[in-house]
């Protein structure tokens, strides 16, 4: 009835559902962290596959997080942290669209690579520090 890809991605649908719709912003920020670290590894296991559709459309996915982390960057609460952060993210994009147009796996691991920092130090807040 069903395959086991289709029951998987569906268990995963339901429970990034169900993490979502009970989280709190300072959750909410971790989980698109995770979510763009997850796109990246997979980006690079299609890069390495030479399945550059998969690898394109992971990274694409990356760079839609990350501007979605961009764009959630709370100005009001700390301005210089915040400019800091969206030059980071802006870096961030351009190197994996370079990334993409070469085909380059160490641009990608760059990403993650600050993309698990940036998410290393969300983690260590507590939510009522974090917002």
């Amino acid at each position: 009835m069903y395959g086991n890809k289709a029951a998987l991605a569906q268990y995963q649908k339901i429970n990034t559902e169900s993490a979502v719709n009970g989280a709190d912003p300072h959750r909410l920020i971790q989980l698109l962290m995770a979510g763009g670290l997850e796109r990246l590894a997979q980006a690079r296991y299609a890069l390495e596959q030479n399945d550059l559709a998969a690898k394109g459309e992971r990274l694409g996915k990356a760079l839609s997080i990350i501007g979605g982390l961009q764009a959630a960057l709370d100005r009001e609460q700390a301005p210089e942290l915040c400019d800091n952060l969206d030059n980071l993210y802006g870096y961030m994009q351009r190197r994996l669209l370079q990334a993409n147009i070469d085909n380059d796996a160490d641009g990608i691991e760059e990403v993650r690579d600050l993309l698990q920092t940036i998410k290393s130090g969300w983690d260590e807040l507590t939510p009522a520090a974090a917002g």
